[in-house]
C-alpha cells in the first residue's frame, strides 16, 4: 500500500517534463528568441491537464474510506 502513494507522488513530480503543446503552438512559440513564454504556456497546459486527475482521485479516495469503515 505504501508503494502506491509513493508512486503516485513520484508520478506528481515527473508531470513537468511532458511538453503538452500542440503542434500549432509549438510551431509560433518555437520561432520566439527566449523561449520564455513557451515555458509559460506548456506549465499552464499541464496544471490545466493535472487538476481533473487530482479531483477525480480525491472523490475516489474519500469514497474508498467510507466504504472501509
Amino acid at each position: 500500500m505504501k508503494f502506491k502513494y509513493i508512486f503516485l507522488i513520484v508520478l506528481f513530480l515527473v508531470t513537468d517534463a511532458i511538453l503538452g503543446q500542440c503542434a500549432m503552438c509549438r510551431a509560433v512559440l518555437e520561432s520566439e528568441e527566449g523561449q520564455v513564454s513557451a515555458k509559460g504556456i506548456n506549465d499552464g497546459i499541464v496544471y490545466l491537464m493535472a487538476i481533473p486527475y487530482i479531483v477525480v482521485f480525491s472523490i475516489a479516495f474519500i469514497i474508498y474510506r467510507k466504504f472501509k469503515k
